[in-house]
């Protein structure tokens, strides 16, 4: 990629959140082997190296662990940034598939490694999360219960969940992760990378014109050392913001109830997982009655599957196969991604809220159209592709 690999001029500097995503990925690595050398992954002493061992005894054991819990919350925000910035400008399709299937498989494996981390802590919302997360196998038919008890390691939250949840945060999740990133970084050089207009042109052409000294014309730059330096600004300008927030705000990402230490016999008043996650948990709690005889909980269950696995299948969902466009550029696929977006904000929004009075009925709402409006994509994407409704309108 230093070599050989171009890319288009006509893009802006969201094109630059997968460098940023990598700079943050290795800040993540970085902190969390400082905080291994003081964690203890026993539920005897795991609260204690961390609240005290960590934040109080070790000289700047506070700073690293801001650092960690602070990166695990704004990767999951570039993620949001970079996976929308796909859908809107088409970067999914014709030919782009597998950097977006890698891409997904990525998101799902930050997810598991956030929620291993999330209950090494060893806090009232580390265990009770745990709890729940584990509890959801349980709707899996024929193998459910079984399935649970595996992935505990007993038949409750207990040492064992805590013993392996640590193996898969610090080494099984990771070294996954990094092989996810090499497929991902691989896959982009078959179609190259996708521009604001979604034009399609000769890369080896247009190279050769940069190469012969026709730089204006030429519609691409080398990777390095042009486009990469670009990226080195927008990486500045994140991390300028990234540290403003572990030295002055790094209370965001720490939830307080946290800062007490696990007990299997009090429930907290309001489970939540962390901001990251509470769309889809949203989602999972958002039947909160039958229907049809079918439990509300079976209900959730499904709506949170398909919520987990239906941005994978974006792809195959968009029917306008003929023409890959910007959203602004196909009317009503722009209708829909905005919906898809405010949508996702209600839900989250609404997942930290205790899901009682108008807060079920918002959220049930919300969920609904969640559901409808992945439903609908491959019909209003086929009415497209037959009225030809792009550049603006309909032909």
């Amino acid at each position: 990629m230093m070599t050989e690999y171009w890319i288009p001029k006509n893009i802006n500097f969201l094109w630059a959140m997968g460098v940023v995503l990598m700079v943050l990925f290795m800040i993540l690595i970085v902190s969390g082997i400082f905080l291994l050398m003081y964690y203890k992954p026993d539920i005897k002493l795991a609260f204690d190296s961390v609240n005290y061992t960590i934040m109080q005894e070790v000289e700047y054991g506070w700073l690293w662990r801001h650092i960690h819990g602070v990166s695990a919350s704004v990767i999951f925000l570039v993620i949001y940034i970079h996976m929308f910035t796909g859908i809107y400008y088409g970067s999914y399709k014709k030919g782009r598939e597998i950097i977006w299937l890698t891409g997904m498989a990525l998101f799902g494996m930050f997810s598991a490694e956030a929620f291993s981390g999330y209950m090494l802590p060893w806090g009232q919302m580390s265990y009770w999360a745990a709890q729940v997360i584990t509890n959801l196998f349980g709707g899996i038919p024929f193998i459910g219960e079984a399935l649970v008890v595996w992935i505990r390691g007993d038949f409750l939250v207990a040492d064992a969940t805590l013993t392996r949840f640590f193996m898969l945060h610090v080494l099984l999740l990771p070294l996954v992760i990094l092989l996810l990133i090499a497929v991902h970084f691989y896959s982009l050089r078959v179609p190259h990378v996708n521009n604001q207009e979604s034009e399609e042109f000769d890369f080896e052409d247009e190279a050769k014109k940069y190469l012969d000294g026709k730089k204006v014309e030429s519609k691409v730059v080398p990777f390095w050392p042009v486009f990469l330096s670009k990226d080195f600004f927008v990486v500045g300008v994140a991390l300028t913001i990234f540290f403003y927030l572990v030295c002055f705000h790094y209370d965001f990402a720490m939830d307080p109830i946290n800062f007490e230490p696990a007990n299997n016999m009090k429930t907290p008043a309001h489970i939540y997982p962390e901001w990251y996650f509470l769309w889809s948990y949203e989602v999972l709690r958002g039947f909160f009655f039958d229907i049809a005889g079918v439990a509300a909980m079976d209900i959730g269950l499904a709506a949170f599957g398909f919520a987990n696995v239906i941005f994978m299948l974006l792809p195959f969902l968009d029917r306008n196969t003929d023409h890959v466009a910007p959203a602004h550029k196909r009317p009503l696929f722009f209708v829909w991604f905005w919906l898809l977006l405010i949508d996702m904000i209600v839900l989250t929004v609404y997942g930290k809220l205790p899901p009682t009075g108008n807060n079920a009925w918002v959220g049930f709402g919300a969920t609904i159209t969640f559901l409808v409006l992945f439903i609908l994509l491959p019909i209003i994407t086929k009415m497209e592709a037959n009225c030809k409704c792009h550049n603006g309108g309909c032909k």
